[in-house]
């Protein structure tokens, strides 16, 4: 009986793989657009969708982006400015595109740009801390996928949206898992939504890669900057050597968790953007696959217990 099942499962994946084997034809006419070039996982899908023969429209934050983005890659990759923030830059690029692609439409929007700061404790944080993450994280992914809808749908295209592990389980308080548990949530509806005109809607749940997203020094610099802004009366409830305790764990654990090699998130990305047949999510990284994923379906006192168990206690801690 357990050959039988062995087999059958060894089957249902030789068969997955080989059906996601085929890809897009035509790709030197399908346009794709990545936010977030400027570094990281947008800049490397960029330059590999570029020499993958797609027409690649690179959004950058900065003009130093740009310039070196140009420099790599072929005549093909167009870049240009986008603040996901606000809704002047994004129409403004909604509107160069739409004249870029004519009839055609627009192949697939890949949402990229993100931000991991500021995090730490709820409690050390303010509403304004909050939305200007969520402005970025999910207010931005939401505000450039409605732009180009129609594009996409003119193209039967596909909207890859870049969401997190952290948007499964929730280990880290703060904005961020809740930025991305929007995502998650505006992916699944969109993907809902958009079925019946024949746009697919993907989603990359990434683990720990080494971007500025887990910029070990980036989080620490910000944890220090949040206490520093703290009244008196919560920092008594942590304790004056709760920093440096976090500081510790954080430099001797976390620096050492985020994957070196990102072009296994990459590879995911260009075939939700590039495969006849891509999978409605992608979780690059063992660390999701063995760790995270099965943690956000264990019982909660389990899940709580293994993920607290290591974080110092506040000073005031009631044990």
């Amino acid at each position: 009986m357990w050959m039988y099942l062995a087999g059958l499962v060894v089957l249902y994946y030789v068969v997955r793989w080989y059906r996601e084997l085929a890809r897009v034809p035509d790709r030197g006419n399908k346009y794709v657009y990545v936010t977030g070039c400027d570094s990281g996982f947008g800049n490397l899908l960029a330059r590999h969708l570029d020499k993958c023969g797609f027409c690649v429209v690179a959004a950058c934050f900065t003009e130093k982006g740009e310039e070196e983005l140009k420099k790599s890659c072929s005549n093909r990759l167009i870049t240009t400015h986008l603040d996901v923030r606000k809704t002047e830059s994004i129409d403004k690029v909604a509107a160069f595109i739409k004249n870029l692609v004519g009839n055609r439409g627009l192949w697939a929007m890949v949402n990229n740009a993100g931000v991991s700061v500021p995090s730490g404790p709820c409690d050390w944080m303010t509403l304004e801390d909050y939305k200007s993450m969520l402005d970025v994280n999910l207010n931005g992914v939401i505000g450039v996928t409605l732009s180009v809808i129609p594009l996409i749908k003119k193209a039967r295209g596909r909207v890859v949206n870049v969401a997190s592990v952290f948007g499964r389980i929730s280990p880290v308080g703060g904005p961020y898992c809740v930025s991305k548990y929007g995502v998650e949530g505006f992916n699944d509806s969109l993907r809902r939504g958009l079925k019946p005109f024949g746009v697919k809607v993907l989603c990359i749940e990434p683990g720990f890669f080494k971007t500025s997203v887990t910029d070990t020094n980036l989080l620490i610099k910000c944890v220090r900057s949040l206490w520093d802004k703290l009244p008196q009366e919560t920092k008594d409830d942590y304790g004056d050597d709760f920093v440096s305790k976090v500081e510790k764990v954080m430099e001797e654990t976390f620096a050492k968790m985020p994957d070196s090699d990102l072009m296994k998130c990459v590879r995911c990305m260009e075939h939700a953007v590039s495969a006849v047949h891509p999978r409605t999510r992608y979780s690059p990284g063992w660390d999701a696959k063995m760790f995270w994923l099965p943690m956000s379906y264990a019982p909660t006192w389990f899940s709580d217990y293994l993920l607290l168990k290591d974080n110092p206690p506040p000073a005031k801690a009631v044990n």
